[in-house]
């Protein structure tokens, strides 16, 4: 009777170009992650911070080829038209009414949000997917939480034929650690992954957008600006990119720094973005 060997079990880590998925790409090259392939769900060359694609292309892709590991980077693609979408254009497209993205309401509060469903979960799902994971056969997945953000450590945010591990947080490594880490393997500290549009920003990292950035925090009080026009026009209360119920301009003004708070602490718990 013959039998059939058993496939290898697929296994993923959640790259976000951030800190602690790039001290997780270290422990991977030094062996001690076992995990030989990364994905990076691209949310779009528009959304994605500059500096966060500059480190990926300088540093984290020629460093994972370097050392024989799988570094792919996956763009949202539409099925019915093949065509590549990015947060960006989903937000500034003719005639959309959608806001995946988590602004503040009039009363303060975040709104619903889908962007991390539909541009990190799902095309890092369909990946895996691609390659094989079933609900029956599922993919490991790690995601880069450390041990000072355990209170985000979710399990639920994945799809079916996913299964989600944290192997930063079971070695109890700190975001403290993870640039070590990085800075051992001759490594820069990669800038902190986001949007550079995300209203899970800090008063401080606006200020330094402002300052240090200035176009960039102009391209967000456009965009701000533009979504409060289509909604304007459709009767509807206007909507923040901070806390403050007041526009970007006036929320953040030129030539004011605020005095640092944690700067790790974006609210945004799933562990898919800004890791």
């Amino acid at each position: 009777m013959t039998t059939t060997a058993p496939t290898s079990a697929l296994k993923s880590f959640s790259f976000g170009g951030g800190v602690q998925s790039t001290a997780a790409l270290v422990l991977a090259a030094k062996g001690e992650l076992d995990y030989r392939t990364f994905l990076m769900a691209n949310v779009g060359d528009d959304s994605e911070h500059p500096e966060t694609l500059a480190y990926l292309r300088e540093y984290a892709i020629p460093y994972a080829q370097a050392h024989g590991l799988e570094l792919v980077v996956l763009d949202r693609v539409m099925k019915r038209s093949g065509e590549v979408r990015t947060l960006y254009q989903d937000l500034t497209r003719e005639g959309s009414r959608s806001l995946k993205i988590p602004v503040r309401m009039s009363n303060g509060a975040p709104g619903t949000r889908s962007c991390t469903a539909s541009f990190k979960i799902k095309v890092v799902g369909d990946e895996l997917k691609r390659r094989g994971a079933t609900k029956d056969h599922p993919a490991t997945v790690g995601i880069g939480i450390s041990l000072d953000e355990i209170g985000r450590a979710n399990k639920r945010r994945c799809e079916p034929h996913e299964r989600i591990e944290y192997p930063l947080l079971e070695r109890g490594i700190r975001r403290i650690d993870c640039a070590r880490i990085i800075r051992d393997a001759g490594l820069p500290v990669p800038p902190k992954s986001s949007c550079w549009f995300c209203p899970f920003h800090r008063p401080e990292t606006w200020h330094d957008m402002r300052r240090d950035e200035p176009e960039l925090f102009e391209r967000a009080c456009q965009l701000e600006e533009l979504l409060n026009r289509r909604r304007d026009e459709r009767g509807k209360d206007p909507v923040w990119l901070t806390r403050f119920n007041r526009p970007l301009r006036k929320a953040i003004p030129d030539g004011v720094d605020t005095l640092p708070f944690d700067e790790w602490d974006s609210g945004c718990d799933s562990g898919w973005c800004m890791t």
